[in-house]
């Protein structure tokens, strides 16, 4: 049974099904209630990802079902909570909050480094300004089939030696996007939600040549590492992105807490650098990076048992746990 949070504006999309049986389908929830838009939408959409590519025409028809009463509505407790869509491709944003590649940059010093703490972070920091005045993000590829719900259990594979969290704002795209200015780009947007980027530490870096550099594949991309959601909040309903609460509890402590306004680049920004490469689709996830808490910094990594809260101003709570993978 799902918690719920309010999320931000009248209404929200997810993705939903029976407890017990029954196939997932695309659901308007409003007041703690549940609509099945494959039911009450005359195109009958089977997922949400349909009502996405088609978010123009939607939207009034959303807000239309939303006050309607009258309508077959189902109370949210009882229904599995999905993730809210499943995306055909994922860019991810590294390197995006300030302090916390400042603080990752402390955690992986080498034991030789002879600079101090203090030289180290300054020295980082001016790379982010830097960063920052050339205009330069720093995007990679995930795949979808890491995507899981925002109350499934999450599998920490016997080989990762350091599983870490992320918790990232991760903008929702409305329509096909491809060479979009800074200016437009929030009008690709469809809505926003939660993901948990989580990551193994220990294969970030490659070991056997330095020179290739990071290894995005193997500390990404295992089964179910990307929990999403609970739900897709439309854009009209978050008043600024650049403004939003970013906050990570581990079994009731708070390790991430930090605001979107300490991004080196906003949203708009992040679209637009995608689309100058890549033609965004309906339906894709923009993950923004994450802000300063991670395990590194606390000398914490993920372990079996670990409870996971993540929430975000206006999108809800997601609430994972980790289960250690059985040796085989």
């Amino acid at each position: 049974m799902a918690t719920l949070v309010q999320p931000a504006g009248p209404f929200a999309l997810g993705t939903f099904s029976a407890q017990d049986a029954g196939s997932p389908f695309p659901g308007l929830l409003a007041e703690g209630r549940v609509l099945d838009l494959s039911k009450a939408l005359d195109w009958a959409p089977r997922e949400v990802r349909t009502v996405v590519e088609r978010w123009e025409q939607a939207l009034p028809e959303l807000h239309a079902l939303a006050v309607d009463t009258a309508l077959d509505w189902r109370p949210l407790e009882g229904l599995r909570v999905h993730a809210p869509l499943e995306p055909r491709q994922i860019f991810q944003s590294g390197a995006n909050y300030r302090q916390h590649v400042i603080d990752l940059d402390v955690a992986h010093r080498s034991p030789d480094d002879p600079r101090t703490v203090e030289e180290a972070r300054a020295e980082i920091a001016a790379v982010m300004d830097r960063r920052a005045a050339e205009d330069l993000p720093y995007v990679f590829i995930g795949l979808p089939s890491t995507i899981a719900g925002p109350y499934d259990d999450v599998v920490l594979p016997e080989w990762a030696e350091q599983p870490d969290w992320e918790l990232e704002l991760a903008a929702v795209i409305a329509k096909p996007t491809y060479r979009v200015s800074v200016e437009e780009a929030l009008e690709h947007v469809a809505g926003y939600t939660i993901a948990n980027d989580l990551t193994d530490r220990a294969t970030v870096f490659r070991r056997d040549m330095k020179a290739i550099g990071t290894d995005w594949l193997r500390c990404k991309n295992a089964p179910g590492f990307t929990p999403l959601g609970p739900w897709l909040v439309p854009a009209g309903s978050i008043a600024d992105p650049q403004d939003l609460r970013v906050t990570l509890k581990l079994n009731g402590d708070t390790m991430q807490d930090e605001s979107t306004k300490d991004m080196l680049f906003g949203v708009a920004r992040l679209v637009s650098y995608i689309s100058r490469t890549s033609r965004l689709l309906p339906g894709d996830l923009v993950l923004t990076g994450s802000p300063a808490g991670n395990g590194m910094h606390w000398g914490r990594l993920l372990r079996d048992g670990d409870v996971m809260e993540g929430s975000i101003t206006g999108l809800g709570v997601q609430r994972t746990r980790c289960v250690a993978e059985k040796a085989s």
